[in-house]
């Protein structure tokens, strides 16, 4: 496979140290998750109190537990999460909130699009991995017009909000909600819509009618450590939202987004930032799932 690169603005908001420019590492194998208890991962965050470690989970029909495994894919410890059942968890989200480490599980898979209320779950991010992870609160919430499935979620801890972008519209549409845990049911906001993600073609349905339709489809994102850069994926690829440092989404979302392809892997559903931002890990939904990695890599000044 030739060389990935993106010699674009978002690399320098991932890495502000850099002088000029940088580039993405083509795509490394890391691992393979051959785990039956992590045999459907659609979450995952990077660890703040395991360093170097991550937190997946299962999809729906599988307990309400989180894992925490190395970047090889190995399962490290399993926690359970009472209060909160997996009724369809679709992703997850590390994030620091008045000094303290939490997780936030999304509850928001709906792919009959007859759930009319939804839920983000937040957890104390476990220490002590021989006891059940600890529920500090719920976000409960509505779309505006009627139900959607949405298996993306990041949150921005610095402006108290949780990003939500949905799978099976075209275009994507991205939303928020307040994290605020006394923020009660909320009705989430629309930001705006995602543009030009390639959408699957005459050639895609003919080489797969089924998988085709599914692969630009939104599966997982995340928010880079510096709040700049909002990386969403879908089955063949990583687009990067990247606003200014005013904070503004909209002016993101004004012209086509920068991209990554992905190599072939089945079901590409979890993506996570590294807690020091320098590479973006990726995990699939069937086992045996292969985790890969790109990097962030610096470029000579002329």
């Amino acid at each position: 496979m030739s060389r990935i690169r993106i010699l674009l603005l978002p690399v320098l908001l991932l890495l502000p140290a850099l002088a000029l420019a940088a580039r993405w590492s083509q795509p490394e194998a890391m691992g393979l998750v051959t785990d039956g208890a992590i045999d459907e991962i659609s979450g995952m965050a990077a660890a703040r109190r395991h360093p170097g470690l991550y937190w997946v989970h299962n999809d729906s029909g599988n307990p309400a537990e989180l894992h925490l495994i190395d970047e090889r894919g190995q399962r490290q410890a399993s926690v359970a999460t009472p209060g909160a059942p997996n009724i369809d968890w679709e992703d997850m989200a590390a994030f620091r909130r008045d000094g303290k480490d939490y997780l936030l599980v999304a509850d928001t898979g709906d792919n009959g699009g007859i759930r009319t209320s939804l839920v983000l779950h937040v957890f104390e991010e476990p220490g002590d991995l021989t006891r059940p992870a600890v529920h500090a609160w719920s976000l409960p919430f509505r779309w505006p017009d009627g139900p959607r499935d949405c298996e993306a979620v990041a949150v921005d801890a610095v402006r108290g909000e949780v990003l939500l972008i949905s799978k099976k519209r075209v275009p994507a549409e991205l939303f928020r909600v307040s994290l605020d845990p006394q923020a009660g049911e909320q009705t989430a906001e629309l930001i705006g819509t995602l543009p030009g993600i390639e959408q699957p073609d005459d050639s895609d349905l003919s080489r797969s009618p089924i998988y085709g339709r599914y692969r630009a489809q939104i599966t997982a994102a995340d928010l880079s450590p510096n709040g700049r850069v909002l990386a969403v994926l879908n089955y063949r690829s990583v687009h990067f939202v990247v606003r200014g440092t005013d904070g503004d989404w909209q002016t993101a979302l004004s012209s086509k987004l920068p991209h990554l392809t992905l190599p072939w892997m089945p079901q590409a559903e979890a993506i996570a930032f590294s807690a020091d931002g320098r590479s973006l890990t990726i995990a699939s939904e069937q086992l045996p799932s292969p985790i890969i990695r790109f990097r962030v890599e610096p470029r000579p000044s002329d």
